[in-house]
């Protein structure tokens, strides 16, 4: 009987940190899997080696959720390659290849289990995979494979059964069966061909580990408890495995709750799953030990402890770890963590297609048949695998179709039967009135635990109220509407998007054509919301964002809907007073209902008021939640804009103990704000701010200025030297007897002293200076190109032969300043430059382009007098300036 395969990874072509290819030998809920390296090379390779020499009969692949190959190749071999050449495809023989969905269809929220048929011999299995699709989350262009599953048996056993016929096939031969009958398939797992479920991948990915190997042991006590004929024995183990299978989902699911609330560091909600885990273990186990089901030998061997890692990705939006979830249901639901919190004391059971798992990454699974016929019509080459063939002498392997709609099973494990379960007798007892409106088939499967019946019925009464005559009684009418309106009132409880997606349709169908058809008034539609609101509410603070979107959205266009509007029931209902430690997510979806409602109904005739809204707003402010109390302000701020003293009175008085509470002090600056005044906060900030700009720009200019020190010594050693020439030059004797008389006077004349402007300062120390010639000097200026300081007269001069840049600029011949070569043309074509005239008639100014009186004791009046140039940002009044009168040089 093929059985599980153990294998052990030799070798990969690479791996990203903490996603090992290792990962692969463990199965269980919380495993990450392998992950390749990001933004590698393709293909990537792992090989993996059997614990034996075996007969590959089935091989089950769970694909990740965006970092997915384009296809899987697969090769086998008996012996491993030299360690100089470890990836010599020569020895390994190659058995086809595999696609993968590129997975858009569930918007990248479910995994794929892909199962492939074949019949290959050996012992070293290579995993080739191709390059991945590209999507919106796999930002690297990795690949990833969250778990693989090897299911065969020895080739001795394998080699043996092909040369004789089994027992159990000469009986059945006997007998006239066939082995491939269909209504036979799968009923008797003695069968040496069969492959027990307790093997299948899906099984090991929802269940407990340590509740998977206890069901793996009595199953084993169920055989041979059945080979001893004591079937009274085997029934009572079979009901164990089925209620045990139950238990280790739930567990499974409370163990990524609760490594994904370690993981937010919410260790309350953690010790609350652990503590949960431990109660609801030991109360099965007790029960299994009254039956004498459960030996103590099955709880000490405990499967090894799995690491404690992350239960989420690094991509951001979606989780990464192995999390099939709720492939029953088949509804891709949101990234957030579904917190079902169940207790463990309750006596109600345990649903079985409900996933230990959060549900961002669901496990599809493929169709375990295909058949024979359409691989045998396809060419040999171009079969994504070699087809199997169930004969006897025929061994070839078969690749499974590709998944292309997820199960709509129960459970991984059973399939639906047709017909919705009958109803139990409280059921029945609590939906009469709606059996004898609609019949017990369709409330059977509104009560059914297959979501795909509880869907179907809803679609069901939808069809039926659209397709109910405007003759028929009134009383008929709003009996059914009733019957309708209970249903929808169960299902907007429903877990499943599907399902809840279908009620929505159901209700806003009744609301806005049920009752307006056949005019069944107000008081049915005041029905209908007071039924259904409180319910829809509640799902606004569903930890599934997609489900709280989607209530959200409905309760705002049902409020908008004018048989709904004239009710005024809706914001009235909203307006309720907000418990402070009431659940995050259900206050900001309430809050944020009432804003956007009060912003598209306003306070006139539409239940919301002055007096309700304040009262709702100012009771809300104490809720424990930031973000909640950000809301809060928003609506506040959007009723003092339309009413602002009215406001004001259901707030206390804006004054210093008031404004020491940070949120009212908030509330009063928003206040100023609005009305036009700048707030305590805001001028403090605009002065640190601006204070922190000038410290920041003078830090650079210095910087900038002490990378230029010779050029500023030169230039000023240059002008002392013209100083010093110039009262030689005035008055020679004098000079030299001064000179005589007190060598060091032109070293003391000099100090302080801007030799440039001729302005005196105590604070124009060698520093002091720096920093006036660097940013007031009006007589210096800063090359705009090169940076560097030089004199206004002699820009121009600059500009042309010195400068850095110099080669960008030309000397136009009428103005004779420096103008861009490239705009020269224009320049000289528009004739807007003043002419300049020759040197010993006048001055020409590179900053204002005017023409003044000639010499160069020309320039200091014009570049610093009141009504000198104009364009010299540095040009300063006298008055302001201790200036060091000279007469013309």
């Amino acid at each position: 009987m093929p059985h599980k395969i153990g294998f052990t990874v030799v070798s990969s072509s690479g791996h990203e940190d903490g996603f090992s290819a290792r990962e692969l030998m463990v199965h269980a809920p919380t495993v990450n899997g392998w992950r390749s390296p990001r933004l590698c090379q393709y293909p990537q390779e792992i090989i993996l080696q059997l614990v034996e020499r075996c007969r590959i009969r089935k091989l089950q692949l769970l694909a990740h959720q965006y970092m997915i190959a384009s296809k899987i190749e697969f090769y086998i071999s008996e012996t491993l390659p030299e360690y100089f050449a470890p990836y010599q495809s020569e020895r390994f023989q190659r058995l086809g290849y595999v696609p993968l969905s590129d997975n858009e269809k569930t918007d990248f929220r479910a995994r794929e289990l892909k199962s492939v048929y074949m019949d290959a011999v050996g012992q070293y299995l290579k995993l080739i995979f191709h390059k991945n699709y590209v999507n919106k989350y796999n930002l690297y262009g990795q690949v990833a494979l969250v778990a693989v599953n090897i299911i065969g048996d020895p080739a001795d056993y394998g080699n043996d059964s092909m040369s004789s016929p089994s027992r159990e096939k000469l009986i059945d031969h006997y007998l006239g069966i066939k082995s491939d009958d269909p209504a036979l398939d799968g009923t008797y797992l003695g069968k040496r061909d069969s492959i027990s479920p307790l093997d299948d991948l899906a099984f090991d990915m929802y269940q407990d580990p340590e509740v998977a190997q206890i069901i793996r042991r009595l199953d084993e006590k169920k055989r041979e408890a059945v080979h001893h004929e004591c079937y009274d024995h085997a029934k009572k183990l079979k009901q164990a495995i089925a209620d045990l299978q139950k238990v280790g989902e739930r567990l499974g699911r409370y163990e990524v709750e609760k490594r994904y609330a370690v993981e937010k560091e919410d260790y309350d909600l953690a010790k609350k799953k652990k503590d949960q885990m431990d109660e609801y273990r030991l109360k099965v186990y007790q029960q299994l030990e009254l039956h004498d089901l459960l030996d103590a030998q099955l709880l000490i061997q405990k499967p090894p402890e799995l690491p404690l890692r992350s239960v989420s990705g690094t991509e951001s939006v979606q989780h990464s770890s192995p999390e099939p979830t709720d492939t029953s249901q088949g509804e891709p639901q949101s990234a957030e963590l579904q917190e079902q919190l169940v207790d463990p004391t309750s006596s109600e059971s345990v649903v079985p297609h409900q996933s230990p798992l959060p549900p961002q990454a669901q496990l599809t699974t493929s169709k375990e048949s295909f058949s024979k016929e359409n691989v045998e019509f396809l060419p040999y080459d171009e079969r994504p695998l070699p087809a199997v063939c169930k004969q006897m002498d025929e061994a070839v392997a078969y690749l499974e179709p590709e998944v292309t709609e997820e199960v709509m099973s129960d459970s991984p494990r059973s399939g639906n039967t047709g017909e919705p379960e009958p109803l139990v007798e409280k059921a029945l007892r609590e939906a009469s009135p709606v059996v004898e409106i609609f019949g017990e088939t369709l409330v059977s499967g509104a009560y059914s635990r297959t979501w795909s019946y509880r869907e179907d019925a809803l679609l069901a009464v939808y069809t039926k109220l659209m397709e109910v005559s405007v003759d028929t009684p009134k009383e008929d009418l709003r009996n059914m509407l009733r019957a309708a309106v209970f249903l929808v009132q169960r299902a907007i409880k429903d877990t499943v998007s599907s399902v809840f997606q279908a009620s929505l349709k159901l209700l806003k169908m009744i609301i806005t054509q049920y009752i307006p058809k056949h005019k069944l008034g107000k008081l049915e539609t005041s029905h209908c919301v007071e039924k259904t609101l409180p319910h829809l509410l509640s799902r606004t603070g569903d930890s599934s964002s997609r489900l709280r979107l989607l209530a959200l959205t409905f309760i705002q266009e049902m409020a908008l809907c004018p048989e709904v509007k004239s009710l005024q029931i809706i914001p009235v209902h909203l307006v309720k007073t907000l418990k402070p430690n009431s659940p995050t997510h259900l206050a900001m979806s309430h809050v944020e209902l009432v804003e956007c409602l009060l912003r598209d109904m306003g306070t006139e005739n539409s239940g919301f008021t002055i007096n309700n809204v304040m009262k709702f707003a100012t009771g809300a402010l104490d809720h424990k939640a930031h973000e909640v109390r950000e809301v809060v302000l928003r609506i506040i701020f959007a009723m003092y804009r339309e009413h602002r003293a009215a406001v004001l009175e259901y707030l206390p008085p804006d004054d210093a103990s008031t404004r020491k509470t940070a949120r009212y002090k908030t509330l009063f600056d928003g206040f100023a704000k609005i009305d036009g005044k700048s707030s305590e906060t805001e001028i403090r900030a605009q002065r640190k701010a601006v204070t922190e700009e000038a410290e920041k720009q003078i830090k650079e200019e210095i910087n900038i200025l002490k990378g230029q020190p010779a050029a500023l010594k030169e230039l000023q050693a240059e002008a002392e030297a013209e100083e010093v020439i110039y009262q030689v030059y005035k008055s020679p004797q004098a000079a030299a007897a001064k000179i005589q008389e007190e060598p060091s006077s032109v070293g003391n004349y000099l100090d302080n002293l801007c030799i440039f402007c001729g302005e005196r300062s105590e604070s124009f120390t060698e520093e002091g200076l720096d920093l006036h010639y660097w940013r007031h000097c009006p007589v210096l200026t800063r090359c705009e190109h090169c940076k560097q300081m030089l004199e206004i007269a002699s820009l121009t001069e600059h500009l042309l032969n010195d400068c850095d840049k110099r080669d960008s600029f030309v000397k136009c011949p009428r103005c004779r300043e420096a103008v861009p070569r490239d705009e020269l043309p224009r320049h000289i074509k528009s004739k807007i430059c003043n002419p300049a005239k020759p040197e010993n008639l006048a001055n020409h100014c590179p900053l204002c382009h005017e023409n003044f009186p000639p010499g160069e004791e020309a320039w200091r009046p014009h570049l610093m007098d009141k009504d000198g140039c104009k364009m010299n940002q540095r040009r300063v009044s006298p008055m302001n300036k201790t200036i060091v009168v000279q007469p013309g040089k």
